[in-house]
C-alpha cells in the first residue's frame, strides 16, 4: 500500500508540473497584449480575440476527448496533451504575423483542453476520497503559472517576448517525458473502465451538468473579460503600467490560497449552496471594485476578487467528480467542461467590442456583476425548492 501511495504521489507530482506549463499556455497572452498590439498594429478587439481564441481552443476539444476516453486510457491522452503543447507553443514562438500567432494559441489551447477533460477525472480516480484535496493542490500548481506569467513576460522582454513561448516548449517536452515514466511505475486505477457509452453516459447526468452550468458559467465569462483586460483597467483607473502588472500578479496570487482551501472546503460543505455563495461573493467584490480607485483599496479589492473567483474552480470540479458515478464520470465532465469553456472564452472578445465601441470598465463590470447577483438569488430559490441537482 505504501509503494502505491508514493507511486501515485510521484505521478501527481509530474502532473502538477504539466498543468502549471497548460495553464501558463492559456495565461501568458494576457500580459502580452500590450506588446502584441503594438508589435502586430492591432485594436482590443483583436487582441480580445487572439485570447479568446487560446480559450476556444482549449473549449473544442473536449467533446472529442471525452468520447476519446471511452476507447483509450486516461494517462495515454494526458502525455498526448503534453506532446501537443511543446509543437504549438514552438509554433507560436515563430509567428511572423497576428494570423499565425493566433493559430498558435488556438494549437496551445487545444492542448490544456485535452488535460484538462483526461486528467480531471483521472486524478478523482487516483484519490477518490480526496477528490477536493486534490483538486485545489493541482489548481493551485496551475495558479502559480498565473502568478508568474506578468513576471516571466516582463523577464523576456528584456531580451524578446518569444522567449516565454519557447520556454513552454521546452518545460513541455521535459514534464511530458517524466510523466511517462511516472505512469509507467504506477498502478493505475480502473475506475474509469466501466464508462465505454458516452452519449449515454452524458445523457444520464443532464441535470447535474445543466445544474453546475448555470451557476458558474456566467460567473466564468465574465471573469474571462475581467482578468485578461485587467491591467488595461487598472491603466484606465490612472495606474502606471507597472502597478497595473501588479495588480494582475495579485489577483492570481491570491488563486494559490484559494485554490488549496477551496478545494478543502468543497470536501466539507454542500456542493450547491457553497458554489452559490461563491458567485455570490464574486459578484459583490467585482461590485465594490468598480467603486475603488486608489492604490490601497485597489491592491485590497484586487486580493479579494483573485481569492473569490479561483476558490470556484476546484468547488466546481469537485461538485462535479464526487457526484458522478464512475460509468459517467469521464463522459458527462467531458460534456460540462466543453460547454463551460465555450461559454467562457467569448469573454474577452465580448468585452474587447465594447470597450472598443466607447463603453468604460467600470460601468461594464457594475452591470455584469449586478447581472451575477440577480443570477444567484434566482438560482438560491431553485436550489431551496428542491429544482437542483445535488
Amino acid at each position: 500500500m505504501k509503494i502505491l501511495i508514493v507511486s501515485r504521489t510521484r505521478l501527481f507530482a509530474s502532473l502538477c508540473g504539466l498543468v502549471f506549463l497548460l495553464n501558463l499556455a492559456r495565461i501568458i497572452f494576457a500580459p502580452l497584449l500590450d506588446v502584441i498590439i503594438a508589435e502586430f498594429s492591432i485594436g482590443e478587439a483583436t487582441a480580445g480575440l487572439l485570447v479568446t481564441l487560446a480559450w476556444v481552443g482549449s473549449a473544442s476539444p473536449r467533446l472529442p476527448t471525452g468520447w476519446l476516453l471511452t476507447k483509450v486510457p486516461r494517462h495515454y491522452v494526458v502525455i498526448g496533451s503534453g506532446s501537443i503543447l511543446a509543437v504549438a507553443s514552438g509554433f507560436a514562438a515563430t509567428a511572423t504575423s497576428v494570423r499565425h500567432l493566433m493559430i498558435g494559441a488556438f494549437l496551445m489551447g487545444i492542448a490544456s483542453g485535452v488535460y484538462f477533460v483526461s486528467a480531471n477525472p483521472f486524478l478523482s480516480e487516483l484519490f477518490p476520497e480526496r477528490v477536493g484535496r486534490i483538486m485545489g493542490i493541482h489548481g493551485a500548481a496551475s495558479q502559480i503559472a498565473a502568478v508568474i506569467a506578468a513576471p516571466l513576460v516582463a523577464l523576456t522582454l528584456l531580451v524578446d517576448w518569444r522567449l516565454s513561448l519557447w520556454a513552454i516548449a521546452i518545460g513541455a517536452a521535459v514534464v511530458t517525458g517524466y510523466t511517462v515514466l511516472a505512469a509507467r511505475a504506477t498502478q493505475l486505477p480502473r475506475a474509469g473502465t466501466e464508462d465505454r457509452d458516452f452519449v449515454a453516459g452524458a445523457l444520464s447526468e443532464w441535470r447535474i451538468i445543466v445544474t453546475a452550468l448555470a451557476i458558474v458559467g456566467a460567473a466564468s465569462f465574465v471573469w474571462q473579460g475581467v482578468f485578461n483586460f485587467y491591467e488595461l483597467y487598472m491603466q484606465s483607473k490612472g495606474l502606471s503600467s507597472q502597478a497595473s502588472g501588479l495588480m494582475l500578479t495579485v489577483v492570481f496570487a491570491a488563486g494559490i490560497p484559494a485554490f488549496y482551501f477551496g478545494g478543502d472546503l468543497a470536501d466539507r460543505l454542500p456542493h450547491v449552496p457553497y458554489l452559490l455563495g461563491v458567485v455570490g461573493v464574486f459578484s459583490l467584490c467585482l461590485l465594490v471594485l468598480t467603486t475603488v480607485d486608489g492604490l490601497v483599496g485597489l491592491l485590497v479589492l484586487s486580493a479579494a476578487v483573485g481569492f473569490v473567483i479561483h476558490a470556484l474552480f476546484p468547488a466546481t470540479d469537485t461538485y462535479l467528480l464526487d457526484t458522478l458515478p464512475d460509468s459517467t464520470r469521464g463522459s458527462a465532465y467531458a460534456v460540462f467542461s466543453s460547454m463551460w469553456m465555450l461559454t467562457q472564452a467569448l469573454g474577452s472578445f465580448v468585452l474587447g467590442l465594447f470597450v472598443e465601441a466607447g463603453y468604460s470598465y467600470d460601468l461594464l463590470f457594475r452591470i455584469a456583476a449586478v447581472f451575477l447577483g440577480t443570477t444567484v438569488l434566482a438560482l438560491v430559490v431553485l436550489e431551496r425548492t428542491g429544482r437542483l441537482a445535488r
